[in-house]
């Protein structure tokens, strides 16, 4: 079985939306795009950051993010371990609105059953699956009990306005915590957790 990694970066409030750029995700108005570009990552938490990205063979993405990295990482293959992992493994696209063939090289497209299609990706042969950003996607995983680790990356910045990674509808979660990690730059956390759809006391 092969492990499903879902990594993130939110704020202490819990906002997940366009840590990146001004223009990643202006979704409902959202004002601050490229919040986590103002705290420039020490060498510990760009470690941290690395680790989806050595430990997985293939990425599964929301269409959102998916449009955000094919129009950029194809540009940038020099990147390590970045450009060079997204450029090489295969990319797996949950939309309904996307059709076939996708412009970035080694695309699939998910467009229905993707509950039983993620299952199926996961009882595949290989190493870790990796989900970057993709929000909306995050949902359907984590309602699912198809995330095995969660990777969040919490800043030490309050938006008070933005998409949250955790959303009113989702069924409770006790989160096991695996590793964690305090950088000593701006005192940012990483924390790896092993979510668990059915709380237990």
């Amino acid at each position: 079985m092969r492990k499903l990694i879902v990594s993130e970066m939110l704020t202490a409030d819990g906002v997940m939306q366009a840590p990146g750029g001004p223009d990643e995700d202006r979704s409902d108005g959202f004002q601050y795009g490229g919040w986590q570009m103002a705290m420039e990552a020490d060498d510990q938490q760009m470690d941290e950051l690395k680790r989806p990205f050595h430990e997985a063979d293939a990425f599964l993405l929301g269409r959102t993010t998916y449009d955000n990295f094919a129009d950029y990482w194809p540009k940038h293959v020099d990147i390590e371990p970045f450009g060079q992992a997204f450029n090489k493994h295969p990319k797996y696209v949950v939309s309904r609105t996307l059709s076939e063939p996708l412009s970035w090289q080694g695309s699939n497209l998910i467009s229905d059953n993707v509950v039983d299609r993620i299952r199926e990706l996961k009882e595949g042969e290989g190493q870790a699956i990796a989900v970057i950003g993709s929000g909306e996607l995050v949902q359907t995983l984590l309602a699912n009990d198809l995330v095995d680790e969660l990777q969040v990356f919490v800043f030490p910045l309050v938006l008070g306005t933005g998409k949250k990674l955790f959303r009113e509808g989702l069924p409770p979660l006790n989160l096991e915590l695996l590793d964690s990690s305090t950088s000593s730059g701006y005192g940012s956390l990483w924390l790896k957790y092993r979510p668990r759809v059915k709380l237990t006391s």
